[in-house]
């Protein structure tokens, strides 16, 4: 009876201990459990936060697409425009040479064609930019072709002279002002 009671002991001791592995097995478990929970919410609020910036990133390039273009289509016929400055630049000089002379009917043909074909290139957005004699020299402006002595010391540092006129196309300047600068 002793060997009975000694192996039944033993059984209720490797039961104790199988329950309690079991219960230790269950506890890691539950605790794995909680740490890939815990996993899964970190990769998860780092998916969401390479989302959101994907997301301002794409956004951020179509408003810069969207931006570059309307600047396109704002400078769109720069070439064009640009190649009818010398056009434009005759006229002045043919208006300046047909007003010496006598020929007022004349005059007055060529200054209408002049102000409408002006009056066109207005319409697509070109501007004349304004120098006058004794403006401050802006080289970011102005183009200075030569350097003469000032006639006054009041001039020095300053436009003495406009050689050819300067144009912008919205805010782009397309042909700087070509001036003498006094020094």
């Amino acid at each position: 009876m002793n060997k009975d009671k000694e192996i039944n002991e033993q059984d209720d001791l490797l039961q104790d201990q199988e329950a309690t592995l079991e219960n230790g097995q269950q506890q890691e478990a539950n605790g794995e459990e909680r740490s890939e929970e815990e996993v899964l919410k970190e990769e998860l609020g780092k998916e969401k936060d390479k989302f959101l910036r994907l997301f301002a990133e794409f956004e951020n390039y179509k408003k810069r697409t969207t931006r570059e273009r309307m600047d396109l289509y704002k400078t769109a016929g720069q070439e064009v425009i640009s190649a009818l400055l010398p056009v434009m630049d005759d006229f002045d000089r043919a208006v300046r040479e047909i007003d010496r002379s006598e020929d007022s009917e004349l005059f007055k043909g060529v200054t209408l064609i002049q102000n409408k074909f002006r009056d066109t290139l207005k319409a697509k957005g070109l501007e004349e930019i304004e120098v006058k004699t004794g403006d401050t020299f802006d080289p970011e402006v102005h183009e200075a072709v030569t350097q003469i002595p000032a006639p006054d010391k009041k001039l020095v540092g300053k436009v003495i002279d406009v050689i050819e006129k300067g144009y912008k196309l919205g805010d782009r300047i397309i042909r700087h002002p070509k001036v003498v600068v006094g020094k």
